[in-house]
């Protein structure tokens, strides 16, 4: 059994035991749930009347995406722009599906 979950603007799909990177939220140890976009159960597909599944995380740390250089440069004008980003992520692992 696994579900398609949302997540800020992205969707994973997961399964109970899963350990995945979502945009910052919460501190160690907490318990967040997950709205559920779809949910596959063998042959089964539920993606209608969703309203009452979620999926259940428990945070276990935080994590730092890889570095991201923009850089912006004009010819013949000496214009040079260098600029830094590391995006914040949690980690997350599935505990539980319910529907």
């Amino acid at each position: 059994m696994y579900a398609v979950v949302r997540s800020g603007s992205k969707q994973q799909k997961v399964a109970v035991g899963d350990v995945i990177e979502i945009d910052a939220m919460g501190a160690a140890g907490d318990t967040l749930t997950l709205p559920v976009v779809m949910v596959v159960d063998g042959d089964t597909v539920t993606a209608t009347g969703l309203d009452k599944a979620s999926v259940t995380v428990e945070v276990t740390g935080r994590t730092k995406g890889p570095k991201i250089i923009i850089q912006k440069y004009k010819n013949k004008t000496g214009y040079k722009k260098r600029q830094g980003h590391r995006q914040k992520y949690t980690q997350v692992k599935v505990t539980d599906i319910s529907l």
